[in-house]
């Protein structure tokens, strides 16, 4: 209990200190004109009022991760609730607001734009491909799981036939009726929806982690949360699954994920000033990673420690979401967790569609399309529809997971440096950005030697020499595309 309150301390602490200085070194001010003021446009240029925001981008960035991707993370053990807690404060959260306001900064432009400004071209083009494709699979990730999940929960009449090998005739209809929604929610303008419904989501996800919490610090005899003391990895497989780089895979959000990068754009359109920034998204990611950390810290108390915990993992099939299920039903009652599978359900749908939203603004500004007629929003939206719902019937849902959870963090690997360099530029402090820059890029490297979706490698210390090296050329690749844009501003 000790470590788990430690860590919950430091994280709301470092929103008062470290994102305080943030701040500053990002130079904010109030007085500047932002994004929603200069280029409104009543669709997704629109002051939005604070809490609203604030609630969105929570929702927007969190989902299902730091519920998930945590609770299957804590089966490294408590070094789990370290890797949460520092990468939160310094490479998460500073990731998620320094993101944002360069978008702030920068009329709202989408992630590729900003990046292309401060990599260079070919990086922007390769980063609009990147983008867009990892944008879909998410789309993809959250039409599927909720469809599989509402049918699970619900008596649909049986048909004879599944429409595809792996897919129902059931689950097929709720693949189209949340298609249907995406549509709705990724053309309509960001108020009539998204910001009507998702503060009232992001409600539901704040109270589902709290009332684990109060759980928690009330019935602690009953559910002892482990201490740390040390870093050993617990995890049924250690040698398949070292925690570098796989724990740092497998809890993105509630520590860094690349995928918050692309949606601070969105709110970077509605904010109504510059001085809302260290709320809205250093503040929601604090609180992802809070929520994270609650879920990790149950994942382990509740069967009785780590090695309980990987021995539910085992007997689930790695099904977080009905490991979800038992934690609430047996902790918060029957009729709680049903609101609890309900607010699962939510948070992947409302992941899903911001992901097809965001999609839209990336390729809508790589070609210059406005997005105040309804007509070319939904001419940008309908092929990343039919994308998405081709990968859901073409790849299995752990293909499709895994490699989204490399792109992801590949993704903010790349976002890390472009901070670093816009540091630079401003002759401010560049180990903000380069330190997590350094630190994700061997992550990643080491992922593709290691992985057993990828290289595999079995002689650990050449994959981690390789990932080394590997992070070596890029850190020296990005130096000198640095320096040469330090010379020409």
């Amino acid at each position: 209990m000790i470590t788990f309150l430690v860590c919950l301390t430091a994280l709301i602490v470092a929103y008062f200190t470290y994102g305080k200085y943030l701040e500053r070194v990002c130079e904010i001010d109030e007085k500047n004109p932002v994004p929603s003021q200069k280029l409104f446009d009543g669709v997704d240029y629109l002051p939005l009022p604070r809490w609203k925001t604030f609630l969105i981008q929570l929702l927007n960035i969190a989902g299902l991760g730091p519920i998930f991707g945590a609770l299957l993370g804590a089966a490294y053990g408590p070094v789990a609730f370290l890797w949460i807690t520092l990468g939160g404060i310094f490479m998460g959260a500073m990731h998620d607001f320094i993101a944002g306001v360069i978008s702030l900064k920068n009329d709202g432009l989408s992630l590729p734009e900003i990046i292309g400004k401060y990599l260079g071209n070919n990086t922007k083009i390769f980063m609009r491909i990147f983008s867009v494709l990892l944008m879909v699979l998410v789309g993809a990730v959250f039409m599927s799981q909720p469809a599989e999940l509402i049918a699970s929960n619900i008596e649909i009449p049986a048909l004879e036939k599944p429409f595809l090998e792996n897919t129902s005739w059931e689950v097929f209809i709720i693949l189209i009726i949340i298609l249907a929604y995406y549509m709705l929610a990724t053309l309509l303008p960001i108020d009539k929806i998204i910001g009507r419904f998702y503060p009232i989501f992001g409600c539901l996800l704040l109270v589902m982690a709290l009332s684990i919490l109060y759980v928690l610090l009330t019935q602690s005899d009953t559910y002892t949360i482990p201490e740390l003391t040390s870093l050993s990895n617990q995890i049924a497989d250690p040698h398949k699954f070292p925690i570098i780089p796989m724990l740092f895979t497998t809890i993105a959000c509630g520590a860094i994920s690349g995928f918050h990068a692309t949606q601070s754009p969105m709110m970077a359109r509605c904010l109504t000033s510059e001085k809302q920034s260290r709320s809205i998204f250093y503040g929601a990611m604090i609180s992802e990673s809070i929520v994270a950390l609650i879920w990790a810290a149950i994942g382990m108390a509740f069967w009785g420690g780590v090695e309980g915990l990987n021995n539910a993992i085992a007997e689930y099939g790695g099904s977080a979401a009905r490991m979800v299920n038992v934690i609430t039903d047996t902790t918060l009652g029957h009729t709680i967790a049903t609101f609890v599978v309900f607010g699962v359900i939510a948070c992947a749908i409302t992941s899903g569609d911001t992901a097809f939203r965001c999609a839209r603004l990336i390729v809508a500004d790589m070609f210059g399309i406005e997005q105040k007629s309804l007509g070319k929003r939904l001419w940008v939206s309908i092929p990343l529809f039919v994308t998405g719902l081709f990968i859901i019937f073409a790849l299995p849902f752990q293909t499709i997971w895994s490699y989204f959870a490399w792109c992801n963090q590949t993704l903010a690997v790349i976002t890390l440096w472009c901070i670093t360099v816009y540091l630079a530029q401003r002759n401010k402090p560049t180990a903000i950005g380069a330190l997590p820059a350094l630190i994700m890029t061997y992550v990643c490297s080491a992922y593709i030697f290691i992985s057993p979706m990828m290289c595999n490698m079995e002689n650990r210390a050449l994959a981690y020499a390789l990932a080394g090296v590997l992070t070596l050329l890029i850190a020296v690749a990005v130096y000198l595309k640095g320096r040469n844009s330090l010379k020409t501003t």
